[in-house]
């Protein structure tokens, strides 16, 4: 498909135009990109109309769980929502950490932080910054939140290494994560892996889950969790884009398996990890 580099051009250009979307094709989609389902409506993503701080304006309904829900946010706490979009997250956390907490909402596509910081300022919340920078690169200090939460982003970055490795950084010691993402269980076929629209739509871009899990282990992390797990179905409709019959056929009876999974993790009080040196 391309050069990382190539990759993240896609994703900033399909997501540029997916911030101008209406909700309904991109929660058809997957991720919004590309073949909208007349099968199944909320392909991946879960409902957020019952958390506090949640605002319509806000959910495109791109994401594939709610970590937010989970992410254990105290009063007063700083969060990072990486791959922040249209803000949707990030107010969420807002009523977890409340007026004397801080969210942070780091995006890499000009649009999505324009509409973010919209619906910020419509809101009147001036505890919530939307930053605009690649989450392989996040632009915070080190050792500054104490939670960082992610949906259905880290599937789009080509090096998820050195993304947990970033994390880790950013993470104050005892500071902890709950990512919601997509994996894998067995080999995509390779028109779907190879596909540009499927990586933008968050499918081709997965890893196994296996590998995953051992890029947060080998970065130092500890008390690793899966707090959800759910099977994603990709409807008829949108796979015979890609796929003949017998295809077709194969992939609904082999072992693939595509899911969405809310992990947490910690980063200890004594740090260490295994990134780069000047990278933790």
């Amino acid at each position: 498909m391309g050069t990382d580099e190539q990759l993240k051009e896609l994703v900033r250009q399909k997501y540029s135009e997916i911030a101008l979307q209406e909700k309904s094709v991109n929660q058809a989609s997957c991720c919004g990109a590309g073949s909208c389902s007349t099968e199944v409506y909320n392909i991946m993503s879960d409902d957020y109309t019952t958390l506090d701080g949640y605002s319509p304006d806000a959910d495109l309904g791109l994401g594939c769980g709610l970590p937010t829900q989970f992410a254990r946010i105290k009063p007063g706490d700083t969060v990072i929502d990486l791959g922040s979009g249209a803000g949707n997250d990030c107010f969420v956390a807002r009523a977890e950490t409340g007026p004397a907490g801080k969210v942070i909402g780091i995006d890499f596509t000009p649009e999505m932080i324009n509409k973010a910081r919209e619906n910020a300022e419509r809101l009147g919340f001036n505890n919530v910054e939307f930053r605009t920078g690649d989450i392989e690169r996040i632009p915070v200090t080190a050792n500054v939140a104490d939670v960082v939460v992610s949906n259905c982003v880290l599937n789009l970055v080509p090096d998820k290494k050195q993304v947990f490795c970033e994390i880790f950084r950013v993470l104050k010691n005892g500071g902890h994560f709950s990512i919601s993402d997509v994996v894998l269980s067995g080999e995509l076929p390779e028109q779907l892996r190879k596909d540009a629209e499927m990586y933008a739509g968050c499918v081709a871009g997965a890893i196994q889950r296996d590998e995953y899990l051992e890029f947060i282990r080998k970065t130092g992390f500890v008390n690793l969790q899966i707090q959800k797990e759910k099977a994603i179905v990709i409807p008829d409709d949108i796979l015979v884009n890609y796929l003949n019959p017998d295809q077709l056929t194969a992939f609904r009876n082999g072992e693939t398996g595509i899911f969405s999974i809310t992990v947490y993790a910690e980063k200890p009080v004594v740090t260490s990890c295994s990134c780069e040196p000047g990278t933790c």
